[in-house]
């Protein structure tokens, strides 16, 4: 076997390990996407098992506010079938509407005594405002997991293997910027 043979063979050995090393990353990468929406995916589960029960509570004292409730309920309805399809755009819009209705159900709440006073109404409050926070921040993180997807698939040499291998981008989970401010219940309920 001549010098030249060996050469190319160490090349060829090189570049197929090279190759290897690039996959697995890439592999690596696409599973944390993967693990980021699942930890989103349990917080809005929980949180939209919490959202009836609120909205029950809050509908025994809150009799003229049946439109806000019917929202709340409504975009609930629309975030679990965006959630379920995983179309994360619809998923955006269907989460700022909840985020609007649940703001409006914690305001008007201060025009009743007895709703404010009622114990399980704060307890859930306090639970889907904790639920709130945690979606925000797990939403950081899979946004960050699918910017590490992204551009790892676009760089060279990286993109070779990810075009030939079919991994492709991930969209990313946004919400309207106006809405991402988290209620605070706790000021709202101060008197």
């Amino acid at each position: 076997m001549g010098l030249g043979t060996i050469v190319l063979l160490v090349v060829v050995v090189a570049v197929a390990l090279y190759g290897i090393v690039i996959y697995n990353a890439l592999v690596a990468v696409k599973h944390a996407v993967a693990q980021s929406w699942a930890n989103i995916d349990v917080l809005l589960k929980q949180r939209n098992d919490e959202l009836p029960k609120l909205v029950a509570v809050a509908r025994e004292y809150m009799g003229y506010e049946q439109e806000t409730l019917e929202k709340v309920i409504r975009a609930r309805t629309r975030a679990e079938t965006a959630q379920r399809a995983g179309d994360l755009p619809a998923l955006g819009q269907a989460e700022n509407e909840l985020r609007i209705g649940l703001g409006q159900i914690f305001a008007l709440a201060e025009d009743y005594p007895e709703l404010r006073a009622n114990e399980v109404f704060n307890q859930l409050a306090r639970r889907i405002t904790g639920l709130e926070s945690a979606i925000a921040d797990r939403r950081e993180f899979y946004n960050a997991a699918v910017n590490r997807n992204n551009v790892r698939i676009e760089q060279f040499p990286d993109v070779l293997v990810a075009r030939s291998l079919g991994f492709g981008p991930f969209e990313l989970l946004e919400f309207d910027p106006s809405h991402l401010r988290d209620v605070d219940v706790a000021t709202l309920f101060r008197t």
